[in-house]
Parts: structure tokens; sequence; C-alpha cells
């Protein structure tokens, strides 16, 4: 019975790529940063190799790894959520999502407005904190909906749960994606519920994303054509529109997807299990808290730890990210366009270093060839350095 579990440890960088000036990112280093933290603690992490890794001088390195490693170049013109799991999947994206720094034109926002019934408050790029703490009494007197983006693909829509319950929220959020289409199609319309008073607003954990459909196959749409499961965990589903998935669930945070992934590990499927992390992107990456971000590592070490050994014979665990968010990079609050780690661990799987590979997408043509299916994707599998 073959398994793949394949974990993406939302925004975990690890190291600036050539071009990260392009996208405005100087000296970004998610994993260095967090490694400045006293609370970093991830020997599971360092034994599996994590310090053997290409461009990696901020942890010790191992001469026994205990996995295969590498160093995956994102070859899509971006450095979102959206573009980075696509590619992961085997989509190399060769323009970017469109984004919108002075806010959404009055061509998305008079239907939107018409067709809600609201109006709209804020409309401009605004951290997700910030933007309910300065329009949030107002939403509440008003019942307009705070719409606001950021350095992303992203149309948000922040509501407070007593004002708008969170499925009409998702009701609108479905009548703003089926507007942002074409060249307006952003990567992911987010409902973004908050609930509290005027000065103690909190976003709570009922955030739902309404993403594009894959503009073509990924390694889920051929596993599952081939009768494999397809086990989505975290907000997985909502990244690829449901496409590819034949099992979801959602998380509620970071230890509730581990949770769940340990559930699935108990259970007897065959196939992918492919898991997202967001807290450490949502928590504490955009929020710029290296310490949370470092205790939230060792956290998923401790979890690796006590799971790596549960594994059956052909059960394969692969840890990746999709894009950077530096908690120590003061310039923005946003995502850093990053070098990413793949660690390949399993009972079968040699401790092999693979050094810096061309694109996530060697992922999906890897876990395409552990399965025997068809994919077409200009990743390079690895499965036969690694097996």
């Amino acid at each position: 019975m073959k398994r793949v579990f394949l974990i993406v440890l939302d925004s975990f960088g690890i190291g600036a790529m050539p071009d990260s000036r392009q996208f405005g990112d100087v000296g970004v280093n998610t994993l260095a940063s967090c490694a400045t933290s006293p609370y970093l603690h991830i020997p599971n992490l360092i034994k599996a190799g994590l310090g053997n890794i290409d461009g990696v001088t901020c942890l010790p390195k191992t001469d026994t790894p205990a996995g295969a490693v590498a160093r995956l170049a994102e070859a899509s013109a971006g450095k979102d959520t959206t573009i980075g799991h696509w590619e992961i999947a085997g989509i190399v994206s060769q323009y970017p999502l469109p984004t919108y720094p002075k806010g959404f034109p009055e061509e998305i926002l008079e239907p939107f407005r018409q067709a809600t019934g609201r109006g709209i408050l804020a409309n401009a790029p605004w951290s997700g904190t910030a933007v309910i703490e300065k329009y949030g009494a107002e939403h509440m007197r008003t019942g307009d909906l705070i719409v606001y983006t950021s350095a992303d693909s992203v149309f948000q829509i922040a509501a407070h749960e007593e004002i708008v319950p969170p499925e009409q929220l998702y009701e609108y959020c479905r009548i703003a994606r089926k507007l942002l289409q074409g060249k307006h199609g952003v990567g992911r319309v987010i409902a973004r519920p908050f609930v509290g008073t005027p000065g103690n607003f909190t976003r709570t954990a009922n955030r739902h994303d309404f993403s594009l459909t894959p503009p073509k196959e990924t390694v889920l749409d051929a596993l599952q054509k081939a009768g494999y499961a397809t086990i989505g965990v975290g907000k997985i589903y909502d990244i690829f529109a449901g496409q590819g998935i034949s099992e979801h669930v959602y998380n509620k945070s970071n230890a509730d997807g581990l949770r769940h992934t340990t559930h699935y590990a108990g259970t007897d499927f065959e196939g992918l299990c492919f898991v997202n992390l967001v807290d450490f992107d949502m928590q504490f990456g955009h929020r710029r808290d290296v310490d949370g971000y470092a205790k939230a590592l060792s956290e998923f070490d401790a979890w690796l730890g006590d799971f790596l050994p549960t594994l059956k014979q052909d059960d394969i665990v692969m840890i990746t990210a999709d894009h950077g968010c530096d908690p120590a990079y003061t310039a923005t609050t946003d995502h850093t366009r990053e070098y990413v780690p793949l660690l390949v661990l399993g009972k079968g799987v040699k401790p092999v270093n693979l050094g810096t590979r061309e694109s996530f997408a060697d992922i999906a043509a890897t876990v395409a060839e552990i399965f025997g299916v068809p994919l077409e994707t200009p990743g390079e599998s690895l499965m036969r350095k690694l097996i």
C-alpha cells in the first residue's frame, strides 16, 4: 500500500532567490530569522538534513541525515499561496496573477455592491488585523463590507460574525469569485470573519478561501483518475477549488492539522494526503513574529518525532513550503520570494542530497512516478534517486 504525506509548512522559506529583488525582497530568509530565536528547537528536522540543504548556514549539518534533501527554486512568476501550491502540484505559472496596489476598480466594485446590497469600506492594501481595527466599528454601524487586498493576488472581505454570519459572508465571496475572472482573475477571494468589540476585535477560525480553478491538470487529478485517494488537509481544498480532491477536512490551527494528519496515517487509504499548515504564514510570518514562528516550528518538530516511527514500510513523508514570509523582514508584511526546502523521509528513502532543483514541480513529478500515473508537468521526477 503506497501512501505519500505531502506537508506544506506554509511560508517556510530558506533564503532569497536570485530574482528576489525584482519582487521587492532583499536579504530575506525565513529560516535564518527563526534561527535567531531562543525558542527554536528542531532536532528532528536537523536530523532529517535541513541543515545540509544548499545555502543553509544557520543550522548544524549532520553526517548521517535521516532522509533525502533538496533546495527548490520557484519557477513560477509569483510568491503567493495559489501559485506556489499549483507549482507543487505540477503547474508552472508564467505570468503573475493580478494585484491591486491602489485598490480595486469600480468595474469590479459596482457590480459587487449591486449583487450584495452592501457598501464597501477600505478598498486598499491592508494588514488584516489593522484593517478591522480601522474600519470595524464603522462596519458594525453601517453593515458595509470591509474589502481589502495585499501584495498578493487576493480580494478579501472582512465582516463581524454578528453583522454578517459566516455563511452569508461565504455567499458574498462566491459572488465576488464569479465577478473576478479573466483579467481580474485574482488567485483567491478570502472570507475574513471577526468578532469582538471596537478596540478588541479578533479574527476567527472561520476563514474560507475561494480560489481560481487550476488551469491544467495537477497531480491530484492524475491520482484521482487512477483511483487513488487524494486527501486535502487544511486549505488544500480551497487552493485547488476542490479539483482533484476526493476527501478533505479543514484545520482550526496547525495543531489541529497535525491531528488530522495523524488520524489519516492510522487509516488504510492508498494515495496522497496533502497537508497545509497555514499558521506559520498567517499567525507568525505576516505578523512578523519571529519567536512565534520559531515556537511553531518547534511544535511541528516535536510532532514529527512522534509521527515518523508510526509510518508503514512504504509510506513517504515530503515536507516543503509554498513561498517565504520572513518574520524579521520589516520592509513589508507580505510574502517573500525565497527558495523552499524539500525533506523526504521514510523507511525506504535513501539519504541523498539532491542539490538545488529548478522547480517546486519536481514534487508533483516525483509523486506521479511513485504511483505510476501519467502527468504532464515541467517538473523532473526524483523517485529513482530517492528509492
